[in-house]
């Protein structure tokens, strides 16, 4: 069984904080690869996202890269999204067959229990890196839990809770599958 962990949802339901106390906790955690790609492309004087073939193409590559780099840690790695957030991306814009995305999904396997933050209003908030709206960050959320579950995942949902909670919910599952 893998200990590679996906930690999905839309923009602004807590990962990043979720994956800052894990990594506090001494796991090692996979940051990910848009946010850094939008600050660069902004420190350029670019828009903050290609077109969205070329944007989800560059994750992909990052993310590819981000997984390869976890590959050999027989340690439990949690990834701020994974391999799979950008293939749903690109199957968006119909840039990819789904035998491309069957192959990509067997070369890239992580556990399969795929951790799901829900949208929460309450903690949403935009930034130079998050400029999506609320209701945009359903739509992801829904879509990452149906697309997940169609390539064999089972998504977990992560409920609303303090950050301590959260977290804990996430290490006893993953200690007591």
């Amino acid at each position: 069984m893998s200990h590679r962990f996906v930690v999905t949802g839309g923009p602004g339901g807590g990962k990043t904080t979720i994956l800052s106390a894990l990594a506090e906790r001494g796991y090692r955690v996979v940051s990910e690869s848009a946010r850094r790609i939008i600050k660069e492309r902004l420190a350029a004087g670019l828009t903050p996202r290609a077109d969205p073939v070329s944007f989800a193409q560059e994750i992909l590559r990052s993310d590819i890269e981000r997984y390869r780099g976890a590959v050999g840690c027989d340690h439990t790695v949690f990834f701020d999204r994974g391999v799979l957030d950008a293939l749903y991306m690109l199957d968006a814009e119909g840039a990819l067959t789904n035998d491309e995305i069957a192959q990509y999904v067997q070369k890239f396997p992580y556990n399969g229990i795929v951790f799901l933050l829900p949208p929460w209003e309450e903690i949403y908030g935009t930034d130079s890196e998050r400029d999506q709206s609320f209701e945009e960050s359903i739509v992801v959320f829904e879509g990452m839990k149906k697309w997940y579950s169609e390539w064999g995942y089972e998504t977990l949902e992560v409920p609303r809770d303090k950050i301590d909670e959260r977290v804990s919910f996430i290490l006893q599952r993953i200690e007591n599958p």
